[in-house]
């Protein structure tokens, strides 16, 4: 368990005792009026457990201060923030996070994401996905890039050509004309996203410049399903679960959905952008 995790646990079981406290109410009081056994308030208020949703709205209740479940709610939905820093997870390469991509997108029905500034993992070539895990190597200061490594997000894409999955994704047409790779490489990659507009399973977004947004892309983000969403920062990932963050993910992706180009016109984006090449 993560020391963060375990602080901000601890914090919030401080607050529930004083709530306690502040009612005169003894552990065993508390436990006896909500039909819990002692020692589920002992744990509770000691960091040992932590509490649902529905335990906050209960203690609340029970030491006679509703007033107060808002401010436990939010102490609670910190610790659905899972911080993941890349110095850990990278520690030996990208091999181990790129596993745990497949294992996730494996556990999914349904991704939907935005990139801003390059081509989303699920959509690379193995040409470019090499040129990116190893500017993050040299980044990071990581052993370098191994052939596993670049097989491993290959691997991922076989998902997209499973039944019963779908993979709706947002993209930035800035990401179309960034470039950290060698223009051939570049080349081979937009040929690929070209063709990808076209898989049943795959509905692809392009954001143009100069569109009407009703906000701004502000990072790239992916959600699994309803119950994950996986922020990339340039120090960790955030790994939130609260239902709280999922929706107002969602709620920003469907924002910007809405000022995405689909089907004929974003094949068009993509077109300009890999004719721009040629006069390189």
């Amino acid at each position: 368990m993560s020391t963060d995790f375990q602080s901000s646990r601890e914090a919030l079981g401080v607050r529930l005792r004083e709530l306690r406290t502040e009612a005169g109410m003894e552990g065993k009081d508390l436990a006896a009026k909500l039909g819990w056994q002692a020692s589920k308030v002992s744990r509770l208020q000691n960091g040992k457990q932590t509490p649902t949703a529905a335990e906050i709205t209960a203690w609340a209740q029970g030491v006679g201060r509703p007033d107060a479940e808002v401010e436990l709610q939010g102490l609670r939905a910190g610790l659905e923030m899972k911080h993941r820093s890349w110095r850990r997870q990278l520690a030996g390469g990208h091999r181990a996070r790129q596993e745990v991509a497949i294992q996730e997108t494996a556990a999914t029905r349904m991704i939907r994401g935005l990139e801003v500034s390059r081509v989303p993992g699920l959509f690379q070539t193995p040409e470019y996905a090499r040129v990116v895990f190893d500017a993050n190597a040299e980044f990071r200061g990581i052993p370098p890039t191994t052939e596993a490594a670049v097989a491993a997000p290959i691997r991922r894409q076989g998902a997209l050509y499973e039944p019963g999955k779908s993979f709706r994704f947002l993209l930035c047409e800035a990401a179309l004309y960034h470039r950290s790779c060698p223009t051939d490489v570049m080349a081979e990659q937009l040929d690929r996203l070209y063709n990808i507009v076209g898989l049943r399973s795959v509905e692809l977004g392009v954001i143009p410049f100069g569109a009407q947004l009703r906000r701004t892309a502000p990072h790239a983000f992916w959600i699994y399903d309803r119950r994950l969403v996986i922020v990339e920062t340039i120090s960790e990932e955030l790994w939130l679960t609260d239902e709280a963050d999922i929706r107002l993910y969602e709620r920003a992706w469907e924002w910007l959905a809405e000022s995405a180009e689909r089907g004929s016109p974003a094949r068009r984006l993509i077109a300009r952008a890999r004719a721009s090449l040629d006069l390189v």
